[in-house]
Order: C-alpha cells, then sequence, then structure tokens
C-alpha cells in the first residue's frame, strides 16, 4: 500500500505521458509542420525557414542601396524616435539639473576631502621630505 502511493512513481508516469504528446500527437508521429506553440514558438519550422531565406533577400537589397540613400534613411528613423520621446517641461528640466549639479558638488566635497586626507596621511607615515 505504501509502495502504491509514493509521490515519485505515480507523479512521474503522468508526466512522461503528458510530454510524450503534443495536443493529442506523439512525438514519435510529429512532423515539423505539427510544431505549435505549446512547444514554445508560435510558427512552424517550415515558416522559420521561410522567413530565414527571406531575410538573405534584404541584406542583397541593402547592398544595393546607395550611401547617401542609407544615411537619410538613418536621420528619417531618427527624427521618427525622437518625435516618440517624452520631454521634460522646464520646470522639470531646471530640477533634474539642479539634482544633478547638487550630487555632483557633494561627491566632489567627498572625493577632495578624501584625497586631502590621505596625502596629509601619507606624509605622515612616509615623513615629510623639506
Amino acid at each position: 500500500m505504501a509502495e502504491s502511493k509514493r509521490r515519485g512513481e505515480d507523479a512521474g508516469d503522468e508526466r512522461l505521458d503528458d510530454d510524450a504528446t503534443v495536443d493529442g500527437v506523439a512525438d514519435d508521429d510529429a512532423t515539423d509542420a505539427d510544431e505549435t506553440v505549446s512547444r514554445g514558438g508560435t510558427a512552424t519550422r517550415k515558416r522559420a525557414r521561410a522567413d530565414s531565406t527571406e531575410g538573405r533577400k534584404t541584406r542583397k537589397d541593402t547592398e544595393r542601396i546607395g550611401l547617401f540613400a542609407r544615411i537619410a534613411r538613418f536621420f528619417r528613423e531618427v527624427v521618427a524616435e525622437l518625435r516618440k520621446v517624452i520631454w521634460p517641461t522646464r520646470k522639470e528640466l531646471l530640477t533634474y539639473t539642479a539634482v544633478v549639479v547638487t550630487f555632483v558638488a557633494v561627491m566632489l566635497a567627498i572625493v577632495a576631502g578624501l584625497d586631502y586626507g590621505f596625502a596629509k596621511a601619507v606624509l605622515w607615515v612616509f615623513g615629510n621630505p623639506s
């Protein structure tokens, strides 16, 4: 009775049965076209291969485009992305600037103080050469 209620045997057998089929089709019977979302992808392998061959065509197409056309396309895309940016208001910009300047000043004071202290400590340990 204790042997039939062991967790490892019962749960393991059920997991093997669930993994052996994909949407009611056994792994042995599954073909490349039967691969579904449950296998971790949304497209079949044949579709992925077709997409990869299309990628090769676009590479050849970009090689034909001239240098100035690519530069112009780059700047058009930069302008399009900058239009999507949420720019800060004047008040926010002044606040952010004040925070950054204050932080830099505090860090500058800390580093300068540590530098001065370590310089005095080194002179004290090794003596003043004057």
